[in-house]
């Protein structure tokens, strides 16, 4: 039986640029599955032009009512739902994200079946597809960006405004940083692409021990995992499995960092039992050194103070007040610059599609095409036929309003 895939347009506002099927991703799916068909909806604002996907032999054309599964990445427009079809993108509903309730409720009027990317997850709970990467490289490239406007020293091109990596990662090449200290805290996907970006500028990367205790003559770099900035409250030795299962028994030690860091990358996951890392009170103490957080993991107000909203690819940048507490201009010398962009991974829409497409098609694909032996698409699927999964049977009282 034949199976037809949609490639939607992005509708949300502002525009998106990133696809999850790229051409090559497309041609492949073209050569391996005989019984599944790809139609791309043409589209003016994708990075990938719309010649990219027909010259691969797939078909760019509004034919998408035909189709069983449509894939986009960010939310879809509520005017464009086509009843009981199979829908796959980021639905930010999980959490009961306020402003998404309106999107669960139409998709469950209209019997649609809604897989989240968010929660493809293999056996083993961890996420099969992730854009976290490609937040990481573009989020630690905006931080050293904001640290040139800061202190005059350069002017980076926009990443936005680069072709792919590549001429992102150019543009760092002729820059050269003073002796300063560049933290980041976090060890997964997020953090990973961070120093992928920061390995660029081949920046010297010392312990925490040597981080807080020596100074350098160049600029270095710390990687902190939770251990070196939260300790149990009874005294207990740091266990990561029991931090991550109770970590309201834990207490932060990062403060110490804070006297010792020019410029904050968090790119940590934040469990809002957990510890705070930056009290408003923090950023007034004798000694607080921190110029610029580029807050790449960008959790509003609670783990960080300073970020209180979050910005856009257009407006990347705010300064926080320490004394007001409130939004002021992003280089006074007595404010934290901010760097919050909240879909940091748009501004290399080339690069992180198709990381994005290739995991879709190695860990996702074989078991929505195919058989679903490891629950993959079982674990990941909100709504069926627009009714709750017994997973997501918690959001009960979220898609009726309440």
């Amino acid at each position: 039986m034949k199976i037809m895939v949609g490639i939607l347009r992005e509708t949300k506002n502002p525009p998106d640029r990133r696809v999850p099927v790229t051409p090559e991703i497309g041609k492949l799916i073209k050569e391996n599955y005989n019984n599944v068909e790809v139609h791309v909806q043409p589209s003016e604002i994708r990075a990938i032009k719309e010649s990219e996907y027909s010259q691969t032999g797939l078909m760019v054309d509004n034919n998408i009512e035909s189709c069983d599964y449509l894939l986009g990445v960010k939310e879809v427009s509520l005017d464009s739902f086509i009843p009981n079809k199979t829908y796959l993108f980021f639905s930010h509903t999980g959490k009961k994200q306020p402003h998404n309730q309106v999107l669960l409720k139409k998709m469950s009027d209209l019997g649609i079946t809604m897989i989240d990317y968010e929660y493809l997850t293999d056996k083993n709970n961890a996420r099969v597809v992730a854009f976290g990467k490609w937040a990481g490289v573009v989020g630690a490239y905006n931080g050293i960006m904001a640290w040139g406007l800061r202190t005059k020293l350069f002017n980076l091109k926009r990443a936005f405004e680069c072709y792919d990596q590549n001429e992102m990662l150019a543009q760092l090449d002729n820059i050269k940083l003073p002796p300063v200290k560049i933290l980041i805290t976090g060890g997964g996907r997020v953090a990973n692409g961070a120093l992928e970006t920061l390995s660029h500028l081949k920046i010297k990367e010392v312990t925490p021990e040597e981080f807080l205790t020596k100074t350098f003559a160049e600029p270095v770099l710390c990687r902190l995992d939770p251990q070196h900035y939260v300790k149990r409250k009874d005294g207990s030795e740091f266990d990561l499995n029991h931090f991550f299962c109770s970590p309201s028994e834990y207490e932060s030690t990062f403060l110490p960092y804070a006297f010792a860091t020019d410029i904050y990358f968090p790119c940590h996951f934040w469990d809002p039992r957990s510890p705070v890392f930056l009290k408003p009170e923090d950023y007034l103490l004798p000694g607080f050194r921190m110029k610029v957080i580029a807050d790449i993991s960008c959790d509003l107000t609670y783990p960080i103070a300073s970020t209180i909203r979050s910005s856009k690819i257009a407006d990347p940048i705010y300064g926080y007040n320490p004394f007001t507490r409130k939004e002021d201009e992003p280089f006074a010398p007595h404010n934290i610059t901010v760097m919050a962009i909240d879909n940091l991974p748009g501004e290399l829409p080339r690069n992180s599609s198709q990381d994005f497409a290739e995991a879709l098609y190695k860990r996702v694909f074989p078991a929505l095409f195919g058989e679903d032996t490891e629950g993959i698409i079982e674990r990941g699927t909100i709504l069926k036929k627009g009714k709750l999964t017994e997973r997501f049977a918690y959001l009960k009282d979220y898609l009726e309003g309440n």
